[in-house]
């Protein structure tokens, strides 16, 4: 009996030191395979960490232009920065130029037309005495001084008759551009009747039958980066 215990006691005891010795194979091959890791081991990937910069050789892919017509329309030639002319004969030319970069739509024979027709329409609102119908065509400043002499005229009780006969000349005679706005000026030759009369009717000054040709000089702005297709008057002038 007690014989067979020692056996049963040995046979436990041999077991104990086989299992141990499978579980110190088994711990040897996992360190084997995963490693210790060491302070010149490669810390594990980090999603969020920020990128090293690339090489210059690798290729950028730039974002697409906020306007998408202008982007189709890009023009090899680099737009310039502030203070700098692109090359030109004038400095006529070189300010067309720079509104031409800076609005693909900008055609100088379109926008001439455009002014004789502004220039015909203001010359007649204004003799009208129609100070609302001007306001949207105008600067500030020169709506002011329209509006001004729309009501002196008004309380002079006078009225101003004008008669545009024909507009011989409207050139571009400058042109540049301040930041985003672009600033055209022309002058207009034309020939024109004005006669100012009282509340009789009798003439005050000019000649009912009297052909005068007459020069101006106007300036347009506009906003290139602005939907608004129209310009507007900013100031008026007398040839030098």
């Amino acid at each position: 009996m007690r014989q067979a215990e020692r056996m049963s006691d040995g046979f436990q005891f041999l077991d104990i030191i086989l299992f141990a010795a499978v579980a110190a194979f088994f711990v040897f091959r996992l360190r084997g395979v995963l490693g210790k890791r060491m302070g010149h081991d490669k810390p594990p990937s980090d999603p969020l960490r920020k990128r090293p910069a690339e090489s210059d050789n690798d290729k950028v892919i730039s974002l697409p232009d906020r306007n998408k017509a202008d982007s189709e329309q890009e023009s090899e030639e680099p737009i310039p920065t502030a203070g700098e002319e692109p090359a030109a004969g004038t400095p006529l030319e070189a300010g067309l130029m720079q509104i031409k970069l800076a609005d693909k739509s900008f055609d100088e024979e379109a926008f001439v037309g455009g002014a004789r027709a502004a220039f015909e329409m203001i010359i007649g609102t204004f003799a009208n005495g129609d100070a609302k119908a001007l306001r949207p065509l105008l600067s500030n400043d020169v709506y002011g001084d329209f509006a001004g002499a729309i009501t002196e005229r008004r309380a002079a009780g006078h009225t101003l008759e004008t008669t545009l006969v024909g507009i011989n000349e409207a050139e571009i005679v400058e042109a540049e551009l301040q930041a985003r706005t672009a600033f055209v000026t022309v002058k207009f030759i034309s020939e024109q009747i004005n006669v100012v009369r009282d509340k009789k009717g009798e003439v005050v000054d000019g000649d009912p039958t009297g052909v005068t040709k007459i020069t101006d000089v106007w300036t347009f702005a506009r906003n290139t980066r602005s939907r608004d297709p129209n310009w507007t008057l900013v100031a008026t002038r007398s040839p030098s």
